[in-house]
């Protein structure tokens, strides 16, 4: 893991701000999802990113219904009907 030697304090809402030199590095947004997972000690924050909920793909995506399938998977699936 890299130090950036940023230091932020968590407010009273337990909100926490990233600064914006991190966001544009990393190509975060305002209204970006964010993933949050637990390593141990170690709280990690990544961009979330769609994938695949049959094969975890996360290129080519198609949405449907609030479901995310890759193009190669949709061409399975129509190929089975």
């Amino acid at each position: 893991m890299k130090a950036t030697g940023i230091v932020r304090k968590v407010d009273e809402l337990g909100r926490l701000v990233l600064p914006v030199e991190m966001r544009r590095v990393l190509d975060i947004a305002e209204k970006d999802s964010i993933e949050i997972y637990v390593d141990g000690d170690s709280i990690i924050l990544r961009k979330f990113r769609p994938f695949c909920i049959f094969c975890g793909a996360k290129d080519e995506l198609i949405s449907f219904e609030g479901k995310h399938v890759c193009t190669e998977c949709a061409r399975k699936l129509s190929e089975g009907l």
